[in-house]
């Protein structure tokens, strides 16, 4: 602040108190006064300052024809509101424009002048000076265009709360009202554009691009806030580089030799026209033409990069422009420039010269050129035809910054005027007062255009939100070539609008885009080739998100398009196709009816139940005779009723499980199962007894009786019946759709408990090894009485089966789960009908001469003296041995325990004597008849 105010001081000496500020200005007195910056160069020589001596100021070059338009846009708008009778009547408009040359120490120098005037009397410089005539105070200034010099032009006028109205300056930064407290702008901040740019990257699906920013308050938050765009949309950034336009020639080719080394196609670029100039300059002198650039509005529409000789390296930009305006009577008031005419505008003499090549009497370029430090130029009458010059001056057919100027103008006068018609007791100042219009300050105009409201001369409504910045879209254009001159044309190709949702703000037409100037298809600029459908983006170590490789999709995954990040996992009922692009529906498999080894389980099953109801009949047929006698025919037919249950249950297992098949098929075998074992295991147990008493009793007689037999039955099946109602209580199987295999799924019952069913055929094996006990001991009974023996092998291969079936049930998997208990429900079932029942059959129906009672006499008498012999032996054995310890003597004892009743009646020479043995065993008594025809010399034997 002190050395505002000491420069302030060295001004107030100056021999001229009225002309503050560069020598260079237009300037015009009026009641209120209005200043204005603009960019009438591009920037200024590059000196290196030794302080040998006074330092010079700088000298400004390369003219810019835009800025200077943009300069006449507010003469144009000022001039308007002076004849206006509406607008400020009675009230004259004055102006001091500076040149900012496009950097901060001229804007800064310029600004000075607008506070220096407004301040002087509260610096109470009146004993140095007479600052008694001076112009009006500056109330407002329009300005500056490059965001680095409005930031600095800003900082200053803050401090004096003199309002100020940028038309290009759209750094986001300048949005901080704390910082920057009297700043406002008529042109869309950098915050959107930078969404913009990112929407369109994304839209093009690049993904590898090249960032350059300009050095200054303008580049560096519009790249920054782009990164984080891109970041957001996992697009990567090669490089990000900054640069300037007083960058020296090797930093510039540094930054070329990046860029052309750099597999990136696609170039973003937030910076100025100047600063991107030498970068331009570079790549084509090297012939770089392959690059897609992006520009932002700063340079996308500027005649120093829009030149023929750039076209090569530069045709096929997409650049965001701002939306054009109108202004009416415009067109003329360009035309109708010349030096003579505008003697308040010192800037229409170097504007002449450098459009026409010449240079005007009494111009101290003309003095320079003959001094030698300037090239010669011929002398300018000032009459020359402007129409005639090819100028980007005259380029009026889309207005966007002049128009900016136009609303800036606008929107202080409306301000004014506001002020003007404030009504007392309205008002926005203390108590609701008025300003006074013909003391008006700075900071009275400040506030009233924060609460500007009102529509323009395009009927648009002009407001200014709580960041004073104001809403607006891009329209979004692509550099062509002319096909008449070669020039270029800015196409318009879509738009952007910051005020639609999001995702639906960006669009584009792309039949009207020619990409590299003739080319239609969209440039790559991927850091990796685009995955295949059927593929997802693999991780590169050390490497980018965006550099990938693709790899292959996962079975049971796919994916559809493009490019995809991940595979999607196909639904459950579906699985991928070979090439992993799509999926099909899984196909659903059990064991079925209709398949071949369904058709097959289905068949054996009938067949057994036809087997055991055709034994059954022949048993039922052939129930008088002597072996269905034997094999107590009573429990035979249960025992057979208990193996169509065994047979029938194995259908259940087949055809699509349900829930009811799933509680109903284990209960059914299991329950099946135990019947059968309970009625073998009664019927050996039974036999076994009565063959090994010695001496049968009325006690085995009514321990074995038939009740009790079947009561015993029922109690080993009632077990089973138990433990199947509380497996079915407290976790009831139910149909299960089992995914985890791959194509297919198979449709399984879920056996809820696992334990349960191993109690279950358990306590079937428990049983079959009790039976199994009982039939081997008893294995050498009469044969044709008892089927001992073979229920021997029918246990054993009833082991054999179900041992087999625990591994194969728990290491198959779907149908094949269902097919393994089958086939051992099938192979158990079929191997006790055939060891039990077949031999019977057999000799009932093709061997009746064994179906005989003599048959059966003979083979349980034959049985009874074998089991008598061995008694007497073991009882002769024992009494010698007792007489042998006793002293050699020896008793006479019974040599058996079964008396055989021989009638010695007379009988004809020759015959035999018929020996009747009574035996008594079981549940009765039989008399069995032998016959033994031998010869009387083996009798008395």
């Amino acid at each position: 602040m002190r050395f505002y105010l000491y420069y302030l001081v060295l001004l107030s000496f100056s021999s001229v108190i009225s002309t503050y500020g560069p020598h260079q200005r237009a300037q015009k007195t009026g009641d209120i006064l209005l200043g204005g910056l603009f960019p009438m160069h591009f920037g200024v020589t590059s000196k290196d300052q030794d302080l040998a001596a006074r330092p010079e100021s700088t000298e400004c070059v390369r003219y810019n024809f835009r800025g200077f338009r943009w300069l006449q846009a507010m003469i144009f708008a000022i001039e308007e509101i002076n004849n206006s009778s509406t607008l400020l009547p009675n009230i004259t408009l004055g102006y001091r424009i500076f040149d900012t040359c496009n950097t901060v120490s001229k804007a800064l120098e310029a600004t000075l002048s607008f506070v220096a005037q407004n301040k002087i009397d509260s610096l109470n410089l009146d004993e140095f000076c007479n600052c008694t005539d001076h112009i009006p105070s500056t109330i407002a200034v329009v300005g500056a265009s490059g965001s680095a010099v409005s930031t600095a032009v800003a900082n200053l006028l803050g401090l004096f709360y003199i309002p100020q109205i940028s038309y290009a300056s759209s750094s986001r930064l300048l949005s901080n009202k704390n910082q920057f407290k009297s700043f406002m702008r008529t042109i869309p901040t950098d915050e959107h554009q930078a969404t913009a740019m990112a929407d369109i990257i994304d839209y093009f699906q690049w993904n590898w691009v090249i960032a350059v920013a300009s050095d200054d308050e303008y580049g560096r938050p519009g790249i920054e806030k782009f990164e984080k765009e891109m970041e957001e949309r996992d697009i990567c950034i090669h490089l990000s580089e900054l640069i300037s336009q007083y960058f020296e020639e090797w930093q510039i080719q540094g930054l070329v030799d990046r860029i052309e080394n750099s597999s990136a196609k696609v170039i973003v670029v937030f910076a100025s026209g100047p600063d991107i100039e030498p970068l331009i300059k570079e790549m084509v002198r090297r012939n770089i033409t392959d690059r897609i650039w992006l520009a932002s509005e700063a340079w996308a529409t500027t005649s120093l990069i829009a030149k023929p000789e750039y076209l090569d390296v530069v045709v096929g930009t997409i650049g965001f422009a701002l939306r054009a305006g109108e202004i009416p009577g415009f067109k003329d008031f360009l035309q109708e420039v010349t030096p003579k005419k505008s003697s308040h505008n010192e800037f229409v003499r170097e504007f002449w010269e450098e459009t026409f090549n010449c240079y005007l009497e009494d111009s101290q370029r003309l003095r320079d050129s003959e001094n030698g430090s300037t090239s010669f130029r011929p002398l300018c009458t000032g009459e020359e035809d402007i129409m005639g010059a090819e100028t980007p001056y005259l380029d009026y057919t889309h207005l966007r910054i002049s128009y900016n100027v136009y609303v800036a103008v606008h929107s202080i006068a409306q301000a004014l005027q506001d002020i003007l018609t404030c009504i007392p007791g309205r008002g926005l100042f203390s108590n609701n007062s008025c300003a006074d219009i013909k003391k008006i300050e700075a900071w009275q105009v400040l506030k009233q255009l924060r609460h500007l409201n009102f529509s323009n001369s395009m009927g648009e409504k002009v407001h200014f939100d709580e960041n004073a910045d104001p809403s607006g879209n891009y329209t979004i254009i692509n550099w062509h070539r002319s096909p008449e001159d070669g020039s270029v044309v800015f196409e318009e190709v879509g738009f952007y609008n910051m005020r639609a949702k999001r995702g639906v703000q960006l669009f584009i037409d792309n039949t009207k885009i020619l990409w590299n100037g003739y080319n239609t298809e969209v440039p790559f600029s991927n850091c990796s080739e685009d995955c295949e459908p059927g593929t997802r983006k693999g991780i590169i170590e050390s490497m980018p998100t965006c550099c990938f490789e693709c790899t292959e999709c996962s079975e049971g995954e796919y994916s559809d398009h493009k490019d995809a990040s991940v595979c999607t996992k196909c639904p459950n009922d579906s699985w991928s196709n070979e090439n992993h692009t799509s999926c099909f529906l899984k196909e659903i498999e059990f064991l079925s009816w209709t398949e071949p080894f369904g058709i097959a389980l289905a068949l054996c099953s009938v067949l057994g139940v036809f087997l055991t109801a055709f034994v059954m009949g022949v048993f039922i047929r052939f129930r008088n005779t002597p072996i269905v006698k034997a094999t107590n025919r009573e429990l035979s037919y249960l025992l057979l009723f208990s193996l169509i249950c065994c047979f029938s249950s194995s259908l259940i297992f087949i055809g699509e499980p349900q829930d009811w098949t799933c509680r109903l098929r284990q209960p059914a075998f299991g329950i099946s199962f135990v019947l059968c074992i309970s009625c073998i295991l009664v019927k050996t147990n039974r036999v076994l007894l009565v063959f090994e008493a010695k001496i049968p009793t009325s006690l085995h007689r009514k321990w074995w009786g038939l009740n009790l037999q079947f009561l015993l039955v029922f109690l080993f099946t009632f077990v089973q019946v138990m433990i199947c109602v509380v497996w079915l209580y407290n976790a009831p199987p139910a149909s299960y759709r089992n995914h985890d295999i791959d194509e297919i799924i198979f449709i399984t019952c879920n056996e809820g408990s696992m334990m349960a069913l191993g109690f279950l055929i358990g306590y079937t094996c428990l049983l079959a090894a009790i039976c199994f006990f009982f039939a081997f001991k008893s294995r050498k009974l009469p044969e044709n009485f008892t089927e001992a023996k073979f229920i021997t092998f029918s246990m054993l291969i009833f082991f054999i089966v179900w041992i087999s079936f625990i591994p194969a049930y728990f290491s198959t998997y779907g149908k094949f789960v269902s097919a393994v208990e089958v086939i051992a429900i099938l192979a158990s079932s079929f191997g006790l009908l055939a060891c039990i029942f077949f031999n019977k059959v057999y000799i009932i129906l093709f061997k009746p001469s064994r179906n005989t009672i003599e048959e059966v006499r003979c083979s349980t008498a034959a049985h009874s003296f074998k089991v008598a012999a061995k008694a007497t032996l073991r009882h002769s054995s024992a009494s010698r041995k007792r007489s042998s310890s006793v002293g050699g003597s020896c008793a006479s004892t019974p040599s058996s325990s079964i008396s055989l009743k021989t009638n010695d009646n007379d009988s004809p020479s020759g015959q035999q004597r018929i020996h009747k043995p009574r035996v008594s065993f079981g549940s009765g008594t039989v008399t069995l008849s032998l016959s033994f025809e031998e010869s009387r010399k083996n009798s008395m034997k």
